[in-house]
């Protein structure tokens, strides 16, 4: 009796977590660079910088500290990015992240990344 209620126990708190990770969904905007995106552009790092490529911009902040988040212009919402690897190849560019999102620390957890 004591190994059933174990076993319901446990079926109930995987079934909790899982219900509370939620559903992967699909996130559109840029990536750059947590400096920028807190500016809403690069104009200033890429004139301080003597840049002319968005994705430039981006790497070379990454580099001095900066992390890859998602940027979304319209609604001027920033995603963190748990992946630091994924995103390198598409910085400066309109991509579609798949992922988990938790609100509250507004990061995704990214499962894919695509260009838009």
């Amino acid at each position: 009796m004591k190994k059933i209620a174990v076993a319901i126990g446990t079926s109930v708190l995987l079934l909790g977590a899982g219900l509370a990770m939620g559903k992967d969904k699909t996130f559109s905007g840029e990536v750059m660079d947590s400096a920028c995106a807190k500016e809403g552009s690069h104009e200033a790092m890429m004139k301080k910088a003597g840049l002319t490529d968005k994705g430039a911009c981006v790497k070379a902040c990454v580099k001095m500290g900066s992390k890859y988040v998602l940027f979304n212009a319209k609604s001027k919402t920033i995603y963190e990015l748990d992946d630091q690897t994924k995103p390198e190849e598409f910085a400066g560019k309109e991509v579609k992240v798949t992922g988990t999102l938790d609100a509250a620390t507004k990061t995704i957890h990214v499962v894919s990344i695509k260009a838009a």
